[in-house]
């Protein structure tokens, strides 16, 4: 049997040897492009790791955020106004903290006033017309101070947009950063009063209101407003009413507004009629500081 040409037999050999070099060269490729993947899925992997590691991060930074403050110049929960119409000044607390009672005064000088209301209450609202005008004068002019305190008892008759916890939480924007433009605000939030069970004013129309009240600050209160940045705060103060007792006074506990004080004995009057509003002070005044006049000691009579 032929083996052949003898002549083929090294183009053969060339030939496998070819082949071979070939086929390690594939492998070697295929190595090199194994080794690549395989470095690419690593990198993707780190950069996963790091990734979820980063925004575990932030969640942890988010939840463990300093605690909501309440507004400056409501450590009571409510704005003391005396003299001049200026404001008592205090300084901000925790959203949470134990609210801290303003002390009545003791010289029998000046007549403590205090209301507890809900804008959207019609008869906050009717009060507040009736009597603010000389409320107002007694207060500017010293005779009385009169103690705010906003309260969202109504946050649910607003048709969902929440009306009494925005306007309490835009009032304490104003306290927060133009105290002594409160008063002013209080008022028109009282003379432009929408109707329970309506939408309330819009961030925008509260927003126009404290403009028109001349507070200043506006782009810092307009941006609070939007942030809602006091609505827990307002809503821990109902809760602490709610739960009382109210300070300086007899009353256990809130059971419906207005709440209105005068040296601590609740006003049950006409909500409608200044006259008798007005006579409830002058009596409130004259028993809490009256003297009363001491009893003759009898002496006993000589029978000499």
């Amino acid at each position: 049997m032929s083996n052949g040409d003898p002549a083929q037999r090294p183009i053969n050999g060339e030939r496998r040897a070819a082949a071979r070099d070939k086929a390690r060269q594939l492998r070697e490729a295929h190595r090199k492009q194994e080794r690549r993947r395989r470095a690419a899925i690593r990198s993707t992997i780190i950069t996963l790791v790091v990734a979820a590691a980063a925004i575990v991060a932030v969640v942890i930074v988010s939840s463990i955020h300093e605690p909501s403050r309440g507004p400056a110049n409501m450590a009571s929960d409510g704005i003391l106004i005396g003299k001049g119409m200026k404001v008592d000044r205090t300084s901000a607390a925790a959203a949470d903290a134990k609210p801290v009672a303003n002390k009545p005064d003791s010289s029998g000088q000046t007549v403590s006033i205090v209301t507890y209301v809900d804008y959207l209450c019609p008869y906050c609202g009717d009060f507040e017309r009736t009597n603010a005008d000389q409320i107002g004068k007694l207060v500017d002019s010293g005779a009385a101070t009169i103690e705010i305190h906003p309260i969202p008892l109504l946050a649910s008759h607003s048709n969902g947009t929440k009306y009494s916890l925005r306007a309490d939480n835009a009032v304490a924007c104003v306290a927060n950063y133009d105290p002594n433009s409160f008063w002013a605000l209080n008022k028109a939030l009282f003379e432009n009063q929408p109707q329970e069970n309506t939408a309330g004013l819009t961030d925008q129309q509260l927003k126009n209101l404290v403009k028109q009240s001349g507070a200043k600050n506006y782009d810092s209160i307009a941006k609070c407003i939007d942030d809602g940045r006091y609505e827990q705060w307002a809503q821990n103060a109902l809760d602490r009413t709610l739960t009382g007792p109210i300070p300086n006074s007899s009353v256990k506990q809130l059971k419906g507004t207005p709440l209105v004080l005068v040296n601590g004995k609740q006003y049950g009057g006409s909500l409608t009629d200044a006259d008798e509003f007005r006579g409830f002070i002058v009596k409130a005044q004259a028993d809490t500081y009256s003297t009363p006049t001491p009893t003759p000691t009898p002496t006993a009579t000589s029978t000499k």
